[in-house]
């Protein structure tokens, strides 16, 4: 879903934090598995935005001005998985797909739900109203 100020859309579960990255002569890169799990984010972002008529309201919106994340995880088990291991690569995923610098999100809201038959995320990124404390 999108509107003039928020995208709202519903995401594959990312890859764990174990499988996200792999050790290369010693540096710490994003694995084979993170970047297709990137690539993937990006193409349904892409084919959301292209399914909307607010497409290029939100896009201009999200370029400018502080922004709100908010990730819902729906896991298949309560235990197996930490709240924030999917954090870092959805946010990255989700802002390179809309073509804008995460470190604008200046507040984020991460929560977990248990769905044994459907596993997934929603993701939320949402334009907030400038205040002193952001400029």
């Amino acid at each position: 879903m999108i509107t003039s100020d928020t995208l709202t859309i519903t995401l594959p579960v990312p890859p764990s934090i174990n499988h996200q990255y792999a050790s290369v002569n010693g540096r710490r890169v994003l694995s084979s598995t993170g970047r297709a799990y990137k690539a993937l984010v990006g193409q349904l972002v892409w084919l959301a935005l292209t399914q909307s008529p607010l497409t290029q309201s939100l896009r201009n919106r999200l370029q400018f001005g502080p922004l709100a994340f908010s990730i819902r995880f729906f896991f298949a088990t309560a235990l197996r998985r930490d709240l924030d291991g999917g954090l870092k690569i959805a946010q990255d995923a989700v802002c390179e797909g809309l073509g804008v610098n995460d470190n604008r999100i200046i507040e984020t809201h991460l929560y977990k739900h248990v769905d044994k038959a459907d596993p997934r995320i929603e993701v939320s990124l949402s334009c907030l109203q400038p205040s002193s404390a952001s400029a």
